[in-house]
């Protein structure tokens, strides 16, 4: 939030509470970080992408602690990251990092919960991605790649998601003649596992989605849904670009479950209807919990 003194906008400063709560989430995020390495991706040989990759690579090259490089190769990217994102970033990025390398220097001597290769890299590769899912929902980072990917992507024709992509299909590459080539594809397996996860902690599980519909019979079509699926709707004013007609536009917000019988509705009313729907990562505020239908 933002307020503005004498025409200059100035950050408002987050209430203690949220504070507390930020670091609460981010120190549980690294903590889940630390027990998907520590516990069951290291000690297997199974390295997950980034900084953390080189790290683990580093690590068992020269028989110092993981914590160790975790630490001082994010560094670097700290500086990029309060230039990119702000000093609210940089600091909870600084923290979770410090928070990841003492609790993986903590679990170091803690037997790893199995030595299935397959299944620690599934629950290792999941745990990893829930802590770092977390960090990112509240503000932070645990890993530089992405930093260094959003400096990388002005100077060049290539998307943030490319280049990420690019420099962990190298480390993980790399993990091939450090370990071994099976690990490497393990290790391949844990870092999509991980991605996954990361993807459904930070746009959440109910996955909400944004319908758009423009019709002769908006408001039959609104009233039905309001009624049907106990959905609240907004009718805004539309135009025709070609025809300047005038229409209404709806637009609601259901959930995936929702969709198949939006969809019916919007069939049984106006067949003709143009209908959009699209994906949503997150909803605050306004009405939108669910109403009774009857």
């Amino acid at each position: 939030m933002t307020d503005q003194v004498n025409g200059i906008v100035q950050h408002r400063k987050l209430p203690l509470s949220k504070k507390i709560f930020r670091a609460i989430a981010i120190t549980l995020g690294a903590i889940l970080m630390a027990t998907g390495l520590e516990i069951f991706l290291v000690p297997n040989k199974v390295i997950d992408g980034g900084v953390t990759g080189i790290s683990i690579m580093l690590s068992h090259l020269t028989g110092l602690e993981l914590g160790i490089f975790l630490f001082l190769l994010n560094l670097p990217f700290v500086y990029l990251g309060y230039k990119q994102m702000g000093k609210t970033f940089a600091i909870s990025t600084v923290y979770g990092i410090i928070v990841l390398s003492v609790f993986t220097t903590l679990f170091h001597p803690v037997p790893a919960f199995t030595d299935d290769i397959l299944l620690a890299t599934i629950f290792g590769g999941m745990i990893l991605g829930i802590g770092v899912g977390i960090v990112i929902r509240f503000g932070g980072a645990l890993d530089g790649t992405e930093i260094l990917s959003l400096v990388i992507a002005k100077k060049v024709p290539f998307s943030v998601g490319q280049i990420i992509m690019f420099i962990n299909l190298f480390i993980l590459g790399a993990a091939g003649f450090v370990f071994s080539f099976d690990r490497a594809m393990y290790s391949l397996l844990a870092y999509v596992i991980a991605a996954k996860a990361i993807d459904t902690v930070v746009e959440g599980l109910e996955e909400s989605k944004s319908v758009w519909i423009i019709s002769d019979l908006a408001e039959e079509i609104g009233n039905a849904v309001n009624a049907r699926l106990g959905r609240g709707v907004t009718y805004l004013k539309g135009e025709g670009a070609y025809t300047g007609d005038h229409k209404k536009v709806i637009f609601s917000i259901i959930t995936r479950l929702e969709e198949s019988k939006l969809t019916t509705i919007v069939e049984e009313i106006d067949p003709n209807a143009f209908l959009a729907i699209a994906d949503i990562s997150e909803v605050r505020g306004g009405r939108f919990k669910k109403r009774d239908i009857h």
